[in-house]
């Protein structure tokens, strides 16, 4: 004989859909969660935010370490760089000066090439003052100029 399952509505008694829930709780008021205290609740606050001030910590480490590794190879490289350009500079000066020379003779012809580069030294430093200035702008901590700056601008 198979085994009557106790669910099952027997034939003789219709359910008329009594077991589908319509919004409600058909066998009464759900059992609701004992409130969480309120130290509980705090503590979870307090374990998220120092977790996410750590995280926080962390990308602002990871942050500086990159530039810090970035600033130091464009260092290299500059620097390389302004010792290729250097030196090509200084063949330029050679050059000139022998090429000038049969011309105005050798005396005056360095007169003429060093003239010409410490005229060019002092355009690009009074260049190099304005982006200065810009720099200083830009790290400036009150850039409305409305009140007190930096020690360095008093």
């Amino acid at each position: 004989m198979p085994a009557v399952d106790p669910n099952t509505p027997s034939a003789s008694e219709e359910r008329h859909f009594d077991g589908i829930s319509h919004g409600y709780a058909p066998d009464g008021h759900p059992v609701e969660p004992p409130p969480v205290p309120l130290d509980k609740i705090v503590g979870d606050v307090v374990d998220n935010l120092s977790a996410t001030a750590r995280a926080e910590l962390a990308l602002l480490e990871a942050r500086g370490e990159l530039a810090l590794h970035g600033a130091s190879r464009a260092a290299i490289w500059g620097g390389v760089a302004a010792t290729a350009l250097g030196i090509a500079l200084l063949a330029l000066a050679f050059g000139a000066i022998l090429a000038l020379a049969p011309l105005i003779g050798p005396v005056l012809a360095t007169v003429v090439v060093v003239s010409a580069l410490l005229v060019f030294a002092g355009i690009a430093a009074w260049r190099a003052q304005v982006h200065y200035g810009d720099i200083r702008t830009a790290l400036r901590r009150d850039l409305t100029g409305e009140g007190f700056d930096d020690a360095a601008d008093t």
